[in-house]
C-alpha cells in the first residue's frame, strides 16, 4: 500500500515535470523530488536482509524516576548510535508524551515512523519505533491488570496492554511483521507470596494468543518487552507452548539461568554463582545487577550522587541479577514454504554504558537487542516457529507413533520433561498431531496445538482460585463496609437532632460525611471492580480447564499406546523366552541322547571284537 502510494505520486511529479520544461528551477526541483520517492519506492519494495530489533524499560516515571529528562536524551541518543542500527524498536514505560517526543528527536533520522500508545489514565507507558510504515495498530488492554486499591502501585491506574502493530518492510505477505509490545504486572513479592502471579499469568496467555493468532495468520511475529517473568515461570511455559515463537535469547543460549541465583530452579542446577559479565553475556541479565546504578544501596547511590566516582568489578558475583526482558520471533505457519525464511542470527544486552555527565545508568534495565537475517526456504532455519514450537507438528502419525513406541520400548528415556540437560526444570509440551481430511490446508495444519502437563495447568487453576477466593471475600467485606456505612451516617444524622451542642452537631455531620464517601467508595470497589476482576478470573479458569482437558486426552491416549507397546513387548519376551526353553530342553535332551547312544555304541563294539567280527564303523555316529 505504501510503494503503490509513492508511485501514484511520483507519476504525478513524472508528468508535471514533463509539462514544465519551459521553467528550470521547477523542473529541476521536480527531479530531484522524483528521484527520492523512487528511491524510497526501492526502499519499499525491497525485502531487507536483516532485521535489528531493540526492546528497553526507559523508566520514564514522572516527579518519581530521578534524572528523567536527561537520561531520557541519552536514551535516543544511544539508540541512535547503537551498532547494529536498530530497525524495530519497543519502548516501556514511558509513561509521558514528553519523554516519548524526547527519544523521537534523536532516533527520527533512523526510526521515521513511531506510534505512541494511549491506555488507562496515566498511559500504558508503551511505544514502538520503525523504519518502516506502521501499516495498522491497536492498543489491547488486559482484562486482569492488578487492583486500584494498590494505588501507590499504579499498574491498574495505567492500564496495562499490548501494543499491537502491523509494519511492512516490503511488499507482499512474507514483508509483513506483526509486532507485540507490552509491560506485564510487576512482582513486588517473591513468587511465594507474590498476589499479582495469576493477573501477570494471565496477561502472558493474553500476549501468547495474540501471537498465536498472528503466526496463524501466516505473518512473522515479534513479541517484545518487560514481561516481569523469569524462564522457570508458569507466564514463560504458557508462551513457549502456546505461542509458536521462540525465546531469541535461549535459542542462542540454551544454557543460560532459569532465574537469578537465589532462585530454587536455579540453585536445584547447581551452578556457581555467576560474575556481572556472565550474566550480560551468557545469562541475558537485563535487570537487577550490580553493573545497574539504580540497583545499588541508597547509601552507594547517594555518593555516586555527590560526585563520588564508583567503578564495579564485572567479574564479582551478581546473585540477583535476572533476565525479565524479552524478545520473541516466529516466522509465522503457514502450509507450504514461505518465499522468505528469517533465522535467528544474534542476540546480547546493550545500553549497559552510564549517562556521560550523570556517571549513573540510563534506566533501571538494560536492553536487549537481537537480529534476525533471510535465509532460503530449503535450509533448516533455527527461527522456524513450527520447529520450535514442537519438533512432533510436523510429524506423520506413523512418525508420532514410532516415537511413542520406542518411548515405550526405552522406558528409562521416556519422561514427561525435556530430557536436555539446559532444561531439565521446564515441562516439555505435548504434542496433539491429529489426521486431518486435507493435510494440505493452512486450517488442518494450524489445528496442531502443543500443551503443558496437566499437572502445570493444575498449578495455573490453583493459583485462579486462590485469586477467586480472595476476590469474593473482598467483595463481601466491602459491601458490608458499604452498607454499615450508610447506616452509620443515618443514625448520625438523626442525632443531630436531639443535639443541643452546635460542636456535637458539627463532629456528626463530619464523621457522617467521611463515613459515607468511604462508604461509596468500598461500595464501588466492591460491586463494580471486584466484579470485573471476578468475571475475568472465571474466564481464565474456563481457558485453562480447557487446556488441560485435551492434555490429559493427549496423556490418556499415549498411555495406552504405550501400556499396549509394552504389553506386546511383554508377550514377545515371554515367547522368546518360551522358544529359548524349548530349544534348551531340546538341546539337553539331544546331548542324553548323544550320550546314551555312545554308551551303546561302545558295548556292540566290545561285542563284536569278543566275537571276532569286523569292525562295523569308528567313532559314536548314527545308530541303524
Amino acid at each position: 500500500m505504501y510503494a503503490d502510494d509513492l508511485r501514484i505520486q511520483s507519476h504525478e511529479i513524472l508528468y508535471l515535470y514533463t509539462t514544465s520544461s519551459e521553467d528550470g528551477t521547477r523542473s529541476s526541483r521536480l527531479k530531484k523530488l522524483y528521484r527520492f520517492i523512487m528511491k524510497h519506492i526501492e526502499a519499499a519494495t525491497q525485502v531487507p536482509s536483516t532485521i535489528n530489533i531493540l526492546t528497553y524499560n526507559c523508566w520514564d516515571l514522572k516527579y518519581l524516576a530521578k534524572y528523567r529528562v536527561e537520561r531520557l536524551q541519552e536514551i535516543g541518543r544511544s539508540i541512535a548510535a547503537a551498532v547494529p542500527t536498530p530497525e524495530i524498536v519497543g519502548l516501556q514505560e514511558c509513561w509521558t508524551q514528553e519523554g516519548y517526543l524526547a527519544i523521537r528527536r534523536q532516533t527520527r533520522h533512523i526510526l521515521p515512523y513511531g506510534k505512541f500508545y494511549h491506555s488507562g489514565i496515566f498511559g500504558g507507558g508503551l511505544a514502538i519505533l520503525s523504519k518502516w510504515p506502521i501499516v495498522e495498530s491497536n492498543m489491547v488492554r488486559y482484562p486482569l491488570n492488578g487492583r486500584p486499591t494498590a494505588f501507590f502501585r499504579g499498574d491498574w491506574y495505567v492500564g496495562k496492554g499490548v501494543a499491537c502493530a502491523t509494519i511492512h518492510t516490503g511488499q507482499g505477505k512474507e514483508s509483513v511483521f506483526e509486532v507485540f509490545c507490552t509491560h506485564l504486572h510487576a512482582p513486588y513479592a517473591p513468587e511465594s507470596s507474590d498476589s499479582y502471579m495469576c493477573h501477570r499469568t494471565a496477561q502472558a496467555w493474553e500476549i501468547a494468543r495474540l501471537m498465536r493468532q498472528a503466526a496463524q495468520r501466516g505473518h512473522a511475529v515479534i513479541g517484545l518487552g518487560d514481561f516481569n517473568i523469569t524462564p522457570s515461570s508458569l507466564a514463560y511455559q504458557l508462551i513457549t507452548t502456546h505461542a509458536p515463537v521462540q525465546d531469541v535469547w535461549r535459542t542462542l543460549h540454551p544454557d543460560s539461568s532459569l532465574g537469578a541465583a537465589t532462585h530454587p530452579s536455579e540453585k536445584a542446577r547447581r551452578k556457581e554463582i555467576p560474575s556481572a559479565r556472565y550474566n550480560l553475556r551468557e545469562n541475558g541479565a537485563t535487570c537487577d545487577g550490580v553493573l545497574n546504578t539504580w540497583r545499588w544501596s541508597k547509601e552507594q547511590q547517594k555518593e555516586l550522587f555527590k560526585g563520588k566516582s564508583i567503578i564495579v568489578d564485572s567479574t564479582e558475583p551478581d546473585p540477583r541479577a535476572r533476565r525479565l526482558d524479552y524478545i520473541f520471533f516466529s516466522n509465522g505457519v503457514s502450509a507450504s514454504p514461505r518465499p522468505v525464511q528469517w533465522r535467528i542470527e544474534s542476540a546480547k544486552v546493550g545500553m549497559t554504558e552510564r549517562h556521560p555527565t550523570l556517571d549513573c545508568s540510563l534506566s533501571d534495565h538494560f536492553s536487549v537487542e537481537a537480529t534476525i537475517s533471510r535465509a532460503p526456504p530449503s535450509s533448516r532455519s533455527n527461527a522456524d516457529g513450527l520447529q520450535a514450537h514442537s519438533s512432533m507438528r510436523e510429524q506423520s502419525n506413523d512418525t508420532a507413533l514410532r516415537t511413542l513406541t520406542n518411548a515405550a520400548l526405552h522406558p528409562t528415556l521416556y519422561t514427561s520433561y525435556n530430557p536436555s540437560p539446559t532444561s531439565s526444570f521446564l515441562p516439555a509440551p505435548i504434542t496433539r498431531t491429529p489426521s486431518p481430511p486435507d493435510s494440505n490446508s493452512v486450517e488442518s495444519y494450524t489445528s496442531c496445538q502443543s500443551y503443558l502437563p496437566s499437572s502445570v495447568y493444575d498449578e495455573i487453576l490453583a493459583l485462579v482460585s486462590s485469586d477467586e477466593v480472595r476476590a469474593y471475600r473482598q467483595r463481601r467485606l466491602r459491601l458490608f463496609h458499604f452498607v454499615a456505612s450508610v447506616i452509620i451516617s443515618l443514625i448520625c444524622f438523626i442525632a443531630i437532632w436531639w443535639s443541643n451542642h452546635a460542636g456535637v452537631s458539627f463532629m456528626l455531620v463530619l464523621v457522617s460525611t467521611l463515613n459515607f464517601g468511604g462508604g461509596i467508595v468500598q461500595g464501588m470497589i466492591g460491586g463494580l471492580f471486584e466484579g470485573s476482576e471476578l468475571r475475568a478470573l472465571l474466564e481464565f479458569k474456563w481457558e485453562i480447564d480447557n487446556c488441560k482437558e485435551f492434555a490429559e486426552t493427549i496423556e490418556d491416549s499415549e498411555g495406552s499406546m504405550i501400556e499396549r507397546v509394552q504389553e506386546q513387548r511383554s508377550l514377545g519376551d515371554e515367547s522368546q523366552r518360551e522358544g529359548n526353553g524349548k530349544e534348551k530342553s531340546c538341546l539337553e535332551e539331544g546331548k542324553g541322547a548323544g550320550e546314551n547312544e555312545k554308551e551303546l555304541w561302545e558295548r556292540v563294539r566290545a561285542s563284536q571284537e569278543y566275537s571276532g567280527q569286523e569292525n562295523i564303523g569308528r567313532g559314536p555316529g548314527r545308530f541303524v
